[in-house]
């Protein structure tokens, strides 16, 4: 049978990729290592490192011994091939001021810089802020523009991909039609923009508390702002139009025996949350703080009953509206995870575990989250970095 044009080069870059594929996943391996993962021979994926090699892509960064003969060679994923960007777009919550939080890390995942700065967006454009954030961090990281090979976007709303804008997001001049594009053209790198939630859900899944589980869901208890992640598999839910996951919006009856309506975020939001503590007489000057205060004194001994009545308030508010998210997707798991969730660290799971059991008869397990870092930067790293192994591999086609 005669040979297809370019099959040779074809298989060459399969085999490129195949190896590249198994040195990002794995880190450090040695030529017989890839053999026995790729089931190549050891001419092709001796000239597959090389190739690589040449091209900036992996490096020998050691020696081991293989018996008699010499030491073999070990290889790795050149950390310094590519980078990827995350930036964090919070609202204002408490302190009344936006900011942009950003970090970017090599292709290894090793986070090489973190910056954060507060931002007037009343009077100060969206577009002009992330490129003066990206440059100021690329320059104190050490790090080439051309090198930074996507950069991915976390708000507090949601992204429509078919229009390329963002919607439900209050900070100003960020659901402007076009906005997205802009940025792509100023930084000249591929842009990714999903919703805050999501980003810490890829979070949980890759440093936290669901690391094994089939799925979850993901409620986001904020300073500010509500919000759910579904994880179905590894798989985000976003919806048709990126809103999956407003649960803020989901009209509710509040538990107050009066049936009134309300949506979840008039139960839980914020404000709610310090309005309710500060009904009980506890301290705190942010809703964070209060729940913080009232979990240490829910567990501190006798003299707590305050606090305890309190949690028992709030849980039996969340699980008004996670009663509902039960019932639909049957999740194996809930993290409460945002500044009130983690606050609230396992008096608040124990309060919403036991509320959960009287709202419905379904069964799930109720976690805290076990991110102490800025979960939803984490993930947006995390995500930015998966899209650029993912085109590295898929784009590998060397000279």
């Amino acid at each position: 049978m005669p040979r297809l044009a370019g099959s040779s080069k074809l298989l060459r870059a399969m085999n490129e990729s195949a190896a590249l594929a198994h040195l990002l996943e794995r880190g450090q391996l040695t030529r017989n290592d890839l053999r026995e993962l790729t089931g190549l021979s050891k001419p092709t994926i001796s000239e597959a490192l090389r190739r690589l090699t040449d091209a900036g892509l992996a490096s020998v960064v050691g020696h081991i011994s293989a018996g008699p003969g010499p030491n073999a060679e070990v290889y790795a994923a050149n950390p310094d091939a590519a980078y990827a960007v995350a930036i964090s777009v919070r609202d204002s919550g408490v302190t009344d001021v936006p900011s942009l939080a950003a970090a970017v890390c090599d292709l290894t995942g090793a986070i090489r810089g973190r910056v954060e700065s507060a931002v007037d967006f009343l009077n100060t454009d969206p577009l002009s802020a992330v490129a003066d954030l990206v440059d100021e961090l690329r320059t104190s990281a050490g790090v080439p523009a051309e090198k930074v090979r996507y950069v991915q976007l976390g708000v507090a709303g949601s992204y429509d991909a078919r229009s390329d804008t963002i919607h439900h997001v209050d900070v100003p001049g960020w659901s402007r039609a076009g906005l997205v594009g802009e940025i792509r053209r100023r930084l000249t790198t591929e842009v990714g923009v999903d919703n805050d939630v999501n980003l810490a859900a890829v979070a949980e899944r890759r440093h936290g508390v669901a690391t094994d589980v089939d799925g979850f869901a993901l409620l986001w208890l904020g300073e500010s702002g509500l919000g759910l992640a579904i994880d179905l598999g590894g798989t985000l839910l976003r919806g048709a139009r990126g809103g999956a996951g407003e649960i803020g919006y989901m009209p509710l009856f509040a538990p107050d025996g009066h049936d009134r309506k309300v949506d979840f975020h008039d139960l839980v939001g914020g404000e709610n949350v310090l309005a309710l503590a500060q009904d009980q007489g506890l301290p705190g000057r942010t809703p964070a703080e209060a729940v913080a205060s009232a979990a240490s004194a829910a567990v501190s001994g006798p003299g707590n009953d305050v606090a305890k009545e309190f949690l028992s308030a709030l849980a039996d508010r969340i699980a008004v509206g996670l009663a509902a998210v039960v019932a639909v997707l049957d999740p194996p798991l809930v993290v409460l995870a945002g500044q009130v969730g983690r606050a609230g660290g396992g008096a608040l799971r124990d309060a919403v575990a036991t509320a959960m059991t009287q709202a419905a008869p379904l069964e799930t397990t109720i976690a805290s989250t076990a991110i102490d870092d800025d979960a939803v930067l984490l993930g947006a790293l995390d995500a930015g970095l998966t899209a650029v192994r993912e085109a590295l591999i898929a784009s590998v086609h060397l000279p």
